[in-house]
């Protein structure tokens, strides 16, 4: 079947006929578009349709003067819905050269003007290696491909359920196509553009067909550009542990991290992630020195690869809230393969987790006891426990004196507690391969891999071999420092979370809070390292409550810097206790960067709210609308309530009936928050709470 996009302007008509699922009819004019579905019955019924509509066109609209086919196959898709659009073609630059293009729209507005893709290879010496010595040597790789073809996939349309994930049910829809490029100067070079057009974003990647020489590809450059409209700003990160800027796209002159998420000047909103990037090098982006409002690709190394292989997918969201872009970042893991772990979810559990900070057997117990009653399934053993821990000289196989690991592992066990173990890159350089099943058989669950590196090619194929390690021997992992997910979890689940975040191990303020929703947390899940009892602490008591639930963690650490003895029966630590880490859905119900952010999430039947604010405060409303209709149900509601509060958190614990018609009203302190716990009530519990009547929290 085919889509046949009618572009009409006061000059010409142009009839694209693209492969879809039905027929199409999109009539455009003074930026209005109409649709029609014609569902055909074969090829001639579509042409004779075409060319009818054709000439009830040219009557309709005045000013048509012409009609004509484009000389080069162009690759366009919709998204099934409509919002997103896409095109590759190649173009003949004024120096005589070929130059592969894209753009996108959303909502029929340019949101990636036309910009430049394609790869740089440096591939001549393995030709000559290979006998292949004559070949004329271009300016760029990609100056002599051409387009030989384009094709059109079936419509896409699966529903998936992950292991664990910010939603439970997973859509995967998309339209498809490849287009196929070639030279022709006897190299037997060839590429193809892989294309997905979903309603949350378009995808992308390079893919590289076998070569018939067996001529390896050293990769030196991406060429991907993304040309944004005049005066887009963007919330940059040099490094993944860094503090935002909040500037002009040109700005941008050292490379920054992705997510990168873009507020363009009509309002829309755009964040540039990638997804599947298990065998390349890390890649962010800089502003074009020779474009206005271009961002140019970045690689931290050359990639070495032997074909047939593919980049990364690069991913374009579009949409009309900020709050938008993390709802929709499923999209990532569609983008990466299914799970290959078979009996994941026999040793694969989400948690929460807290750090023992003594190192010693007597402080372990301690810890393991503090986890067992307040519901904690797990602890960890962080830097230090095996000596020295920053040097190859280092021994992860032989445990500091002070800790008695088979005895504190046994009782953990006996408490439902499981032990993880930090690993510094020096020890898993050394000796994971003979680390990995000793640390099975001592019973750990999990390492925490601490100061890896990841940038490179080289550095980052060995890192998610590491999690492949891990998992054969049903080991848990959680990265540190810098790296970031691009949905690897959904392969590897036992990859349960990782750090790339400025997190409160340094303690960073509201508005930097508030900036993450959109920006870090649209890659997946982050290890915030969430702090509660350290007087170090820049932000309310409740802002900590609700920051556990608003960044996603299916291994959540609490009370970081806090030892057992820091609680004192604060009646708010019960927030942590019944707090999923995994959940059903996820919704953002307002917010903008650097403002705040009210985000809700349901675990089976209850849902969980966070709100954030930065270090101004401010009023806000939260509807209940989520909630079932019809139904009763309990708030569990925890603000700041100052000095009128006597415990040194100064927490107020209230509790209200609500329904679903409800709104509540919130002023939230300066650097402030709030967290609420929503569960249906039987009608002989109702009695027992008065109901909510519209007062300020």
């Amino acid at each position: 079947m085919f889509e046949c996009v009618i572009n009409i302007t006061e000059t010409y008509l142009i009839i694209r006929v693209i492969l879809s699922s039905c027929q199409r009819w999109r009539i455009v004019k003074g930026g209005e578009v109409d649709n029609w579905i014609i569902y055909m019955e074969d090829i001639n019924k579509i042409k004779m349709k075409l060319m009818k509509k054709v000439k009830v066109l040219v009557l309709m609209f005045g000013g048509v003067s012409a009609l004509w086919a484009e000389s080069e196959p162009k690759m366009e898709l919709f998204s099934p819905d409509g919002s997103h659009y896409v095109s590759f073609e190649v173009r003949r630059t004024a120096s005589g050269t070929n130059a592969l293009c894209y753009r996108v729209d959303y909502r029929g507005a340019p949101v990636i003007e036309t910009s430049r893709a394609g790869l740089d290879m440096d591939n001549r010496v393995w030709e000559m290696s290979l006998g292949v010595r004559d070949l004329e040597q271009p300016g760029c790789w990609m100056d002599n491909m051409d387009v030989d073809s384009v094709t059109y996939h079936p419509l896409h349309d699966e529903i998936w359920n992950p292991l664990y994930g910010e939603r439970s049910v997973v859509r995967d829809h998309y339209r498809s196509a490849t287009m196929y490029l070639s030279k022709k100067d006897g190299s037997d070079y060839r590429l193809n553009v892989e294309v997905r057009a979903y309603d949350e974003g378009i995808a992308f990647r390079y893919f590289l067909p076998e070569h018939p020489k067996a001529i390896f590809h050293k990769i030196t450059a991406d060429l991907t550009e993304y040309a944004f409209p005049a005066f887009s700003m963007a919330w940059t990160e040099q490094w993944a542990q860094a503090k935002f800027e909040y500037q002009p796209i040109s700005s941008i002159k050292h490379p920054v991290e992705r997510a990168l998420t873009v507020e363009l000047p009509q309002g829309k909103w755009v964040a540039l992630v990638d997804a599947d990037v298990d065998d390349w090098c890390l890649t962010k982006f800089r502003a074009s020195e020779d474009k206005a409002n271009t961002l140019v690709s970045v690689m931290y190394s050359p990639v070495d690869a032997v074909t047939y292989c593919a980049t990364p997918w690069k991913v374009v969201m579009a949409a009309d809230r900020p709050g938008d872009l993390l709802e929709h970042n499923d999209i990532i893991q569609n983008l990466n393969p299914v799970c290959r772990i078979p009996d994941a979810a026999q040793w694969v559990k989400p948690g929460k987790i807290m750090r023992e900070v003594t190192l010693t057997t007597e402080g372990a117990m301690e810890t393991v006891d503090f986890c067992a009653d307040h519901h904690i399934p797990y602890m960890l053993f962080d830097w230090k426990w095996y000596m020295p821990c920053t040097s190859h000289d280092g021994d992860a196989t032989k445990v500091v004196e002070t800790l008695d690991l088979p005895r504190i592992v046994a009782y953990a066990k006996e408490k439902g507690v499981g032990v993880w173990l930090y690993v510094n890159q020096h020890a898993l350089m050394k000796q994971a391969h003979e680390l990995f099943p000793i640390l099975h058989k001592w019973g750990v669950v999990g390492v925490k891999s601490g100061f890896v590196q990841y940038a490179s090619h080289r550095w980052a194929t060995w890192l998610h071999d590491l999690v492949r390690l891990s998992a054969e021997n049903h080991l848990l992992m959680n990265i540190h420092d810098e790296f970031r997910p691009s949905g690897f979890s959904r392969t590897y689940p036992n990859l349960l979370t990782q750090e790339g975040i400025l997190g409160n191990e340094e303690f960073p303020d509201a508005t930097h809070n508030t900036v993450l929703p959109f920006t870090r947390m649209i890659n997946g899940a982050a290890d915030y390292t969430i702090c509660y009892y350290d007087e170090r602490l820049k932000n309310t008591h409740a802002h900590q409550l609700a920051a556990s639930l608003v960044f996603y963690s299916p291994l959540q650490t609490l009370f970081w810097y806090d030892k057992p003895s820091a609680y004192r029966g604060e009646p708010e630590i019960e927030w942590f206790e019944n707090l999923p880490t995994v959940f059903d859905d996820s919704k953002v119900l307002s917010g903008h960067p650097g403002k705040g952010i009210v985000m809700a999430r349901r675990k089976e039947k209850e849902w969980f709210v966070g709100l954030l604010t930065n270090n101004d405060g401010a009023e806000e409303d939260v509807p209940l609308s989520f909630l079932e209709e019809g139904r009763t149900y309990l708030a569990q509601i925890y603000t700041d309530g100052g000095e009128e509060v006597k415990t040194r958190t100064h927490v107020k614990c209230v509790y209200k009936r609500v329904n679903a018609s409800q709104v509540l009203k919130f002023r939230l302190r300066p650097r402030g928050g709030a967290a609420i716990h929503l569960r249906e009530i039987n009608r002989e519990e109702t009695r027992q709470y008065k109901k909510y009547k519209g007062e300020v929290l």
